[in-house]
């Protein structure tokens, strides 16, 4: 089966996620299309059908699962027996039932999952002083996943069409669960976690508010955070060019040292063709 372009299909606010898939990309070595669900306008976007091109579908994990704001914008696309790939990239923890949930998505939109992949990357909540998967993807992940392209090329290619090409099966378990994430979320009548601002280093430039993905900051006589909306996706903290973003709520010290302390060994990428 004779391969075009490929398109790419992402969420990635801190952009290690579309880092993976851009790799993967460099191994099918055709030209490459974006699609890039991360900003806000993506909630509404109308998308046309798509076609024959090979389509990878990523997205990041948060606690074992696809986000709910990733599943809803990734619910606007629509295909006809599109061959897909389906990619999540997690933070070293485990990505559970994510990889299954996003190839039935991808099914269910019309897509067909040939091959399905899971990648690590730096968890959001990592500090120089309380590392979790620091510097991933680093240059081992990155040539899997270039390799792992390859594999997905050889495997279109060794096909006349893509009802010849058998679907991929990926691991996880039906009903998806949801265990871990219930049990890491705020009690009732919490206050949600959100990073803040110190407002004496802020120069409100603005790249915060431009770099959230659901709309969760303004800018007025001081930055001020949504933290209902807020997805912990740690984007407006990268992207702040004077620290004055920070998570400073109890919550994520305390999250990020059970992550280092119980999962201190290093996953490897895993791939499903």
């Amino acid at each position: 089966m004779r391969i075009n372009r490929v398109k790419l299909i992402f969420f990635s606010p801190t952009g290690s996620t579309r880092r993976i898939a851009e790799e993967i990309a460099k191994g099918v070595n055709v030209p490459v299309e974006r699609v890039d669900l991360t900003r806000p306008e993506a909630k509404t976007r109308d998308f046309e059908e798509f076609g024959r091109d090979l389509t990878l579908i990523s997205s990041p994990v948060y606690a074992g699962r696809i986000p709910v704001e990733v599943l809803n914008r990734l619910r606007r696309l629509k295909a006809h027996s599109t061959p897909a790939v389906t990619l999540v990239v997690y933070g070293n923890r485990a990505y559970e039932d994510s990889l299954i949930e996003l190839t039935d998505l991808a099914s269910e939109l019309g897509f067909k999952p040939i091959a399905g992949a899971a990648f690590v990357a730096q968890h959001s909540f990592s500090t120089p002083e309380v590392p979790i998967a620091a510097g991933r993807p680093d240059v081992s992940d990155l040539t899997k996943a270039r390799e792992f392209g390859t594999q997905i090329r050889d495997k279109l290619l060794a096909s006349k069409n893509i009802d010849d090409i058998s679907p991929v099966t990926v691991p996880g378990v039906r009903p998806y669960r949801d265990e871990f994430r219930k049990s890491r979320a705020p009690k009732p009548g919490a206050e949600p976690a959100a990073p803040n601002t110190k407002n004496e280093l802020c120069t409100k430039c603005g790249n915060c508010v431009e770099a959230c993905p659901n709309e969760a900051i303004t800018i007025g006589t001081a930055v001020e955070t949504n933290r209902q909306a807020c997805m912990r996706c740690y984007a407006c903290i990268k992207c702040c060019l004077t620290g004055a973003r920070v998570m400073s709520h109890p919550f994520f010290a305390r999250e990020a040292r059970w992550l280092h302390d119980t999962f201190p060994e290093r996953k490897e990428p895993e791939t499903y063709l």
